[in-house]
């Protein structure tokens, strides 16, 4: 049987990744995968389009790492100081959540997103910690959190 050669345009299970040039039978790909938007035809054209653009978005992703290493460089040696109340046992009242991190990181001129802040876990005591923040695939940089009975 005689196949077709096509390019996905979107992942498609046990098929193949958006973007890979792929052969399939002929009647698969003219009456389910291109009219649903899965696929389009492998013409000079398509294969041309599709290389440009993966080149586009490895370009991005480059500048987008350098960009998450630089912040992340400028954070590594960054300790937020964070007030709070305390009871028996400098136990705290409630605990320092992303968005408390997330306000003492503005306040020194870091804007970081609080879904970026990750605990490694509850803050619920006095001390110091260490807090991930994630700044890009494969880009996570160290902050100290030391959190300190309000006066």
């Amino acid at each position: 049987m005689e196949k077709i050669q096509i390019i996905l345009k979107e992942d498609v299970a046990n098929l193949g990744q958006s973007g890979e040039l792929i052969s399939v039978r002929p009647g698969y790909g003219r009456n389910y995968l291109i009219p649903q938007g899965f696929a389009a035809l492998a013409t000079a054209k398509n294969v041309a389009q599709v290389t440009h653009d993966k080149k586009v978005i490895e370009l991005r992703n480059v500048k987008a790492k350098k960009v998450a290493e630089d912040a992340a460089g400028k954070l590594s040696d960054v300790t937020v100081r964070i007030e709070r109340s305390v009871g028996e046992g400098d136990k705290l009242f409630g605990s320092v959540t992303t968005r408390d991190i997330e306000e003492a990181l503005a306040a020194r001129g870091h804007k970081i997103d609080k879904k970026k802040i990750q605990l490694r876990e509850p803050i619920k005591a006095l001390g110091e910690y260490p807090v991930d923040i994630k700044l890009g695939p494969h880009v996570t940089a160290m902050i100290t959190v030391a959190v300190v009975a309000k006066a």
